[in-house]
């Protein structure tokens, strides 16, 4: 199902929020468009001394409730369209937290796994002079994403600002702590999502301890939901990553895995479990499903199959909009990628805040502050599928797209 376009799917989910929350036309129209694309060809020296011109892409969405902010992936098949869709859904993931940005994304096609750190450092720098036409504290806030990382942020934080002549640590987002990073922020985005899983299993008559978790990817996201789960007295099952999946109905040991996945590359190699294919993993028996791993893995196609009571999105876009409406009539409860993986944007605020403040918290006062904006989101989007009869994802949209329709009506259309 990945050749789905993302950028499509991106727009119909926001065409059924407006049409259920009745938006006029004309906003409809400047929301459902990017404001601003970018796209930029560079050339980059590679280690054998020839010259190769990559493509990159920094998109910003909406900019009316301040600042865009977004990461910036490598990949071999990145597309204007995948950006596009990445820097829609950012405005809405951080409208719903209630944070003051707007959205934006960037991604470079490559291959970085086949490229030295010193070719990665060159293209990172070359691309970040292509793009500093755009970024900024005050304007746009890249973060790491796919295949990018504290060291990444690190080179565009320090390229910007030798642009500048002094040091501009709020450019980005996800840097090192000795730079002016923020504690707290590697785990994130699944502290978040625990944070809202908790309130979400009130609703469904279930209890953390005890409850039965599959989860699929074993990257950051993956690896450390699988931690606060079982912190939080829950069995976790089944995991998986690109090479394949483990499962144990009687409980993995997620020390264990974590350990094997260090060493080994990959959790496959875990002894005590079976192996499953990513696509099984996601038809086991379970309490809570946890998709932490790409986009469109759940479909019309296997929806159907899926059983479990709690779907808790850490990636973005797992599940099509056809998937949704199967789930939810099945009596799933989803909690949306927007509302679900927002901790991590979350967190980059506070850096943000912190970088602007140069007055830097320590990490429970990162998790205090958290907690309260995740929990603040997931009831204010509760509210409205109660009051809307509608599922949790157009819940969340219709929230998000009414704030960001408010401020882009108040400010008006310049000029």
């Amino acid at each position: 199902m990945s050749e789905l376009n993302p950028w499509k799917v991106a727009q119909k989910q926001f065409d059924e929020a407006a049409e259920v929350m009745g938006l006029e036309p004309d906003l409809r129209e400047v929301l459902r468009e990017p404001k601003r694309e970018l796209t930029v060809h560079f050339p980059v020296k590679m280690d054998d001394g020839t010259i190769k011109v990559f493509t990159g892409h920094r998109v910003q969405h909406n900019q009316a409730r301040g600042p865009s902010k977004g990461g910036i992936r490598y990949a071999p098949d990145v597309t204007l369209d995948e950006v596009k869709a990445l820097a829609m859904w950012m405005t809405w993931k951080t409208a719903v937290v209630n944070i003051p940005y707007g959205g934006a994304k960037g991604g470079v096609r490559c291959n970085p796994k086949e490229m030295s750190q010193a070719e990665l450092e060159r293209l990172t720098r070359r691309f970040a002079t292509e793009i500093s036409i755009l970024i900024g504290p005050e304007k746009d806030i890249p973060a790491p994403d796919v295949n990018t990382n504290p060291q990444v942020m690190a080179w565009i934080m320090d390229t910007i600002s030798m642009h500048k002549g002094y040091s501009v640590p709020g450019v980005v987002t996800g840097k090192p702590l000795e730079i002016g990073g923020s504690k707290g922020r590697n785990v994130a985005t699944s502290l978040g999502g625990q944070y809202v899983v908790r309130e979400a299993v009130k609703r469904v008559g279930l209890q953390l301890p005890g409850a039965k978790v599959v989860i699929q990817g074993f990257g950051n996201a993956g690896m450390y939901s699988a931690q606060f789960m079982v912190e939080d007295g829950a069995t976790v099952i089944a995991v998986s990553d690109s090479k394949g999946g483990i499962y144990n109905p009687k409980g993995l040991n997620i020390d264990e895995v974590i350990k094997v996945k260090q060493e080994t590359g990959s959790v496959i190699n875990y002894k005590d479990a079976d192996r499953v294919s990513n696509k099984e993993l996601l038809e086991i028996p379970n309490d809570i499903l946890v998709p932490a791993a790409l986009e469109n893995q759940i479909t019309e196609e296997n929806a159907d199959r899926i059983q479990t009571k709690i779907i808790l999105e850490l990636a973005n876009g797992p599940t099509t909009p056809e998937a949704d409406k199967i789930l939810w009539d099945k009596g799933v409860l989803i909690l949306p990628d927007i509302l679900a993986n927002a901790g991590g944007v979350t967190v980059s605020y506070f850096e943000w805040v912190q970088d602007i403040y140069s007055f830097f918290w320590e990490e429970d006062e990162i998790r205090r502050q958290l907690e309260r904006i995740m929990q603040q989101a997931y009831y204010s989007v509760m509210e409205k599928v109660d009051s809307l009869k509608v599922n949790p994802r157009i819940a969340a949209y219709i929230l998000a797209i009414d704030r960001v329709a408010r401020a882009t009506k108040i400010r008006g259309i310049y000029p």
